[in-house]
């Protein structure tokens, strides 16, 4: 298996710490509004990454932290008039609601930071025992100057003039790099006791304790995978693998992996541009595995440029995936194809190539057409092809809804009573071989959208 290393900026042969386990942290959401389209992408990238390790055989201890003290939530706490604990519970409930919807499993462990201040003040301290903090006027600092190895992973120039565009005036900072580990509450702001005075963690601190909490063992610090979006590279990720660096000796993590960002029609999203598009109101409109299949057909490091018409192409290929399922018509498979599993996992396993895996996908789709009209009673066929759908159902999240109310995504229940009224109608017709009346029923659904197919197991239908 090989994944690209943001760290070494190349593709390299995936070889975990411990044999046949895999340790992944990714960085969850700062839960001071509803998820967006970016959180959607980051979630459903380490989601796949976790069901090929998976496929593959690994075991996997996945780490997706909830950030739930920071200066956005507290500033959303003054807006509001809400309590920190309103806050969070609120939009980790959504955020929870929102991936659900998405076929995003939940990861194994989801550590808030505000649970671990304890750990993170004993990180802190163990650094300012070594030398690499310092405490001033607003907070304690980490000493980038003291890190050799800063910028190692983001690879960034020191640009002076925007360092200096960074210090606040009459700053104590030794450094314009430098970032607080630990900062002193104001008035009315939630805080915690420390060695220091009163405060709260800072935001990248956050991490590398509890990385260090609920995957650190036998001494063995480092994990095998640390990810998120491209825009935490730098500052956040550089500045948790230096503290942790500098805390342990050790490197965080053996791969760095980011997601691409999301782009809403040709625009980069952001809150400022109105264009962040929350992922409740994507709900709203678009079924969650339609949205699922869409945001994992473009390769995880790309940029994602979201619009609805290639959304509803997106669509159409799944359509073909679940007309095959709607052609079988067996409860359950027998065993997946072996040439197709290898082919669409060892396409996954070139750094999660989802292009060529869903190549494999289309071929399987149009042989298995081509052999159903060739052969449509064949049960050993359709038990293999329901087999390999099931495969796809655990590997990509996708295929796993009931194939004909697939295609009735969209229709309201009010809607969905009239059209089962009509198709009663139409049996009842047919029964007493009334055919005027039947052919006349066949055709007011299908003026409203409704096409209906006769089948052993009764009258199925479908949205146009």
């Amino acid at each position: 298996m090989k994944l690209y290393n943001t760290s070494s900026k190349q593709k390299e042969e995936f070889i975990p710490i411990e044999k046949n386990s895999v340790s992944i942290y990714v960085c969850g959401p700062t839960v001071y509004d509803n998820a967006h389209l970016g959180h959607a992408r980051s979630s459903l990238a380490f989601d796949l990454l976790r069901r090929v390790f998976r496929a593959n055989g690994y075991s996997v201890v996945f780490v997706k932290n909830f950030t739930d003290i920071d200066d956005k939530i507290i500033e959303k706490m003054r807006e509001s008039g809400k309590t920190l604990e309103e806050i969070i519970q609120t939009y980790i409930t959504n955020y929870k609601r929102d991936m659900r919807a998405l076929h995003i499993e939940d990861a194994d462990i989801e550590p808030k930071a505000t649970e671990s201040i304890k750990d993170i003040i004993d990180f802190i301290t163990h650094l300012k025992h070594r030398g690499f903090a310092y405490v001033i006027d607003n907070g304690v600092y980490f000493d980038t100057s003291k890190d050799s190895e800063y910028f190692s992973l983001s690879g960034r120039v020191v640009d002076e003039e925007q360092n200096q565009s960074r210090i606040e005036k009459n700053s104590q900072k030794k450094d314009p790099k430098d970032f607080a580990m630990w900062k002193f509450s104001k008035e009315n702001e939630p805080s915690y006791p420390s060695p220091w005075g009163d405060g709260r963690p800072g935001w990248h601190i956050e991490c590398s304790a509890m990385i260090k909490k609920y995957l650190a063992s036998d001494g063995e610090y480092q994990i095998d995978i640390h990810g998120g979006g491209a825009d935490l590279i730098f500052p956040h990720h550089e500045n948790e693998a230096a503290q942790s660096r500098c805390e342990s000796n050790q490197k965080l993590a053996r791969y760095w992996m980011h997601n691409g960002f999301v782009q809403i029609d040709g625009q980069k999203m952001s809150k400022s541009l109105g264009n962040s598009f929350f992922l409740q109101d994507a709900l709203k409109v678009y079924d969650g595995e339609i949205l699922r299949f869409y945001l994992l057909s473009i390769h995880y490091r790309a940029n994602f440029n979201f619009n609805e018409e290639d959304l509803l192409s997106s669509k159409k290929r799944l359509d073909k995936l679940y007309r095959l399922k709607k052609r079988i018509l067996i409860d359950k498979g027998s065993s997946v194809n072996k040439a197709f599993k290898n082919n669409t996992l060892n396409a996954l396993n070139d750094d999660l190539n989802i292009s060529q895996a869903l190549a494999v996908v289309d071929e399987m789709i149009s042989e298995g057409n081509e052999k159903l009209d060739v052969e449509p009673k064949n049960k050993g066929l359709k038990k293999e092809l329901r087999a390999n759908i099931e495969f796809l159902e655990k590997l990509l999240g996708i295929g796993g809804l009931d194939a004909f109310a697939y295609f009735q995504i969209g229709v309201t229940e009010k809607n969905k009573t009239k059209i089962e009224e009509l198709i009663k109608k139409r049996d009842e017709a047919k029964s007493i071989k009334d055919y005027e009346r039947s052919d006349a029923l066949r055709d007011e659904l299908q003026a409203i959208g409704v096409q209906i197919l006769d089948t052993p197991h009764g009258t199925l239908w479908e949205k146009l």
